[in-house]
């Protein structure tokens, strides 16, 4: 065990000195800004400028950073990268490897502030995460694009130099993990991703803006919705996986066995994309509160775009042990059960949980 105890503290000081090793000899006068790339579309490519297919995460995060005209005039910009994927490929694995980083890096005092290039498909959910699990108040900041690097009129050079331009303000701090997309600042309680393929995809319907960006000139208008980051009640430590949580989508006569179904795979949770104020049919709410009823956790979230899930409204919470899901969309609702689930928790602890965060 002191071998072991041993072996992880060396891998964490030559970590650290590697950051050290990389940011000497820079400018002393500007921040220190990390950039960790994931992949996504921002590092993908084409056969050609005007093709709607691309390969996601093609290109390298240090090509990424020298596309970018004047972007290590805003800091010391090093880049790290962590996986190559396209979103849709993102998976809990690399999820807890970018939050343990981010953790490790903002804890020293070398690192101002961290910027995340990703996909744009499940940008949310991984903002949303590291909202929850980042322990710092230090500026994090996710971006991406919605063109591949090879495209005529890119957007992903601009959406990367906005994003550390507000990595390295210090007015960010205190703000959680925010999303940076066509001169737009989102909180990542808030944002989601409301288009298929238009750069203006990333709206936050329920709670606005949180603040505007201009070739790096930016500007917040208030404070994120919910608890995050160092006030948050979720911790990594010990954690290598995360609670399977399945999203059942309702429809007109859905079937109850998809939810029979995900239970029997081994689902400790599940949300209910459900339609309206996230309702189901009979047959659906039967099988919920069946499974709520053998500690399975259930929250009705929607399919609609936007609005509250409220508690004891069209559906009996309380009768049902089910869970509702306030403002959190079915994607979000699935990351913040999946963290709940980590420990044991009522279904009124759970149901605290939905409304601060």
């Amino acid at each position: 065990m002191k071998n072991h105890s041993l072996s992880v503290l060396s891998i964490i000081t030559t970590m650290c000195l590697f950051v050290s090793l990389n940011l000497m000899g820079q400018n002393k006068d500007l921040p220190n800004v990390i950039i960790l790339a994931t992949g996504g579309t921002i590092a993908g490519s084409a056969e050609s400028g005007t093709q709607a297919g691309y390969t996601s995460g093609q290109v390298g995060i240090e090509t990424m950073i020298e596309a970018v005209p004047g972007i290590k005039e805003l800091a010391n910009v090093t880049g790290e990268q962590l996986s190559n994927v396209g979103s849709q490929d993102m998976s809990v694995a690399i999820w807890i490897k970018l939050a343990n980083r981010i953790n490790e890096l903002l804890a020293t005092d070398d690192v101002d502030g961290i910027v995340i290039t990703h996909g744009t498909d499940t940008q949310e959910e991984t903002a949303f995460f590291l909202n929850l699990v980042v322990k710092s108040d230090k500026p994090v900041v996710t971006t991406g694009s919605m063109r591949p690097s090879t495209a005529v009129s890119a957007e992903g050079p601009l959406n990367l130099y906005n994003a550390v331009a507000i990595a390295a303000d210090t007015k960010a701090k205190g703000h959680g993990v925010l999303v940076v997309m066509n001169d737009q600042i989102h909180s990542a309680h808030g944002v989601t991703k409301t288009n298929t393929t238009s750069v203006q995809t990333f709206m936050s319907p329920m709670h606005g803006l949180t603040g505007a960006v201009l070739y790096g000139k930016h500007e917040f208008y208030h404070e994120p919705h919910g608890i995050h980051t160092t006030n948050s009640e979720f911790s990594l430590d010990g954690v290598t996986t995360l609670p399977r949580v399945d999203i059942v989508y309702g429809a007109v006569d859905s079937p109850a066995d998809l939810i029979e179904a995900s239970i029997k795979s081994g689902a400790r949770g599940i949300v209910i994309a459900g339609v309206g104020n996230g309702n189901m049919n009979a047959a659906t709410l039967a099988a919920c509160k069946k499974a709520a009823a053998t500690g399975i956790k259930v929250v009705r979230s929607t399919r609609v775009p936007t609005g509250y899930v409220l508690r004891n409204a069209e559906v009996n919470d309380d009768e049902n042990g089910t869970i509702a899901s306030d403002e959190l969309n079915a994607q979000k609702s699935r990351v913040l059960l999946m963290l709940a689930l980590l420990k044991e928790r009522s279904t009124e602890e759970v149901q605290r949980l939905f409304y601060t965060y």
